[in-house]
């Protein structure tokens, strides 16, 4: 008979701490977290050591974006300690309207140019993070009436984890949303990645338009990390973005002072950690493509793109995106999220895999705000809760 797995280290040590009460729950104004630095150590360390890497969570990336467009300061940090050892951290919000419905609840908060919700939570802590959660919220409902969990990855091991802890204590909860997007993980190299990818003919058209865009002058692909001419290259990209159909409607990152200055923020911050590459396709020195990811290894996110419209023809970030896959070649990084929208013209064709990303509703509270979540559940998804 073969023996049972024993669990890892960090699992046991989860399950040590709840038994012995070693757990604790608060809810720190971002205002006066950000303000200690001793805390934005252990936020930082935290933001290493997640089972699942969200850099949109890491402090360089969120307090900008919070300090823009948290005027209100509705937004507070979640934070799960075991033996005084932070081991999770979420940033949570009260939101008075569901869509348009007047249904207060509380949410995890995200801004326009954040991609992933997922919660900093450090490996083996997954389901004790959650309890912790679920237990906080049913204490602290206020008038909210449900839990809203955006932007998590479905098959990841913190969906995992929660669906485990909804079904133990048998509380209502649904998927309300799902959608798929480019995702790239693969053994292959970027050589055999992208030979399998495009068929024969879309290869041969796009090395015919390196070839015409070549005739056009100096063509140069080049890839930096770290904080070097880091300030001109964000302007750079700024301005790329800004002259296309993005500055047009006004959707820009350059289109608002605010969002502007947490791009600059954001790259600031991951280059100073060593969590940025930066990779733009030049034409006699001018940038007509260009590509931020942002890295937290084993994974790598498709930040912000952008592309000179005047060379379309070309087809530069296409070409860029063949350079990007190079990404595959590097031993630090399995896998890259596309942070693309579902069915995207452009990267759907070249990356092959799928992330399917869900927006998850819990209810909380006791058995009255729980009926009422149930039928506000029901009503959303038309069918019976089934669990997630």
């Amino acid at each position: 008979m073969a023996s049972r797995p024993r669990p890892d280290p960090e699992t046991r040590i989860a399950a040590e701490a709840l038994a012995s009460g070693g757990l604790a729950v608060s809810a720190l104004p971002w205002s006066e977290a950000a303000g200690s630095e001793a805390f934005r150590a252990e936020w930082q360390s935290l933001s290493h050591s997640a089972s699942e890497p969200n850099p949109f969570h890491a402090p360089w990336a969120l307090e900008p974006a919070l300090k823009a467009f948290d005027n209100g300061g509705r937004c507070d940090l979640l934070c799960v300690r075991v033996d005084g050892d932070l081991v999770g951290l979420l940033p949570i919000a009260r939101i008075g309207l569901y869509y348009r419905y007047p249904l207060p609840h509380l949410r995890n908060w995200m801004h326009d140019n954040a991609f992933l919700g997922s919660p900093l939570v450090r490996a083996g802590f997954e389901a004790p993070f959650w309890q912790a959660l679920l237990d906080w919220v049913d204490d602290s409902a206020g008038s909210a009436l449900f839990l809203h969990l955006t932007h998590l990855d479905e098959n990841g091991p913190l969906v995992a984890a929660l669906r485990d802890v909804l079904e133990a204590h048998n509380r209502p909860a649904a998927i309300v949303h799902r959608e798929e997007r480019a995702f790239l993980q693969s053994s292959l190299s970027s050589t055999e990645y992208f030979e399998q990818s495009l068929s024969t003919k879309k290869r041969k058209e796009l090395r015919r338009q390196l070839r015409r865009l070549s005739d056009e002058g100096t063509v140069d692909f080049i890839r930096e990390g770290g904080d070097g001419d880091l300030a001109r290259w964000t302007g750079e990209f700024l301005a790329l973005e800004a002259a296309g159909w993005k500055g047009r409607n006004g959707s820009a990152l350059a289109s608002d002072h605010a969002t502007a200055q947490v791009f600059r923020e954001t790259l600031a911050g991951a280059a100073a950690h060593g969590q940025i590459e930066r990779l733009a396709l030049r034409l006699d020195g001018k940038p007509i493509a260009m590509l931020a990811n942002l890295l937290g290894p084993p994974g790598a996110f498709s930040y912000k793109t952008a592309f000179d419209e005047d060379y379309a023809r070309f087809s530069p970030g296409v070409l860029l995106q063949q350079f990007n896959l190079e990404v595959l070649d590097r031993d630090d990084i399995a896998w890259s999220d596309s942070c693309a929208s579902s069915d995207h013209p452009m990267i759907d064709r070249i990356w092959r895999e799928k992330r399917s990303m869900v927006r998850i509703s819990i209810a909380i509270g006791g058995s009255a705000r729980q009926a009422i979540c149930r039928r506000i559940l029901k009503r959303e998804t038309g069918t019976e809760l089934e669990g997630i």
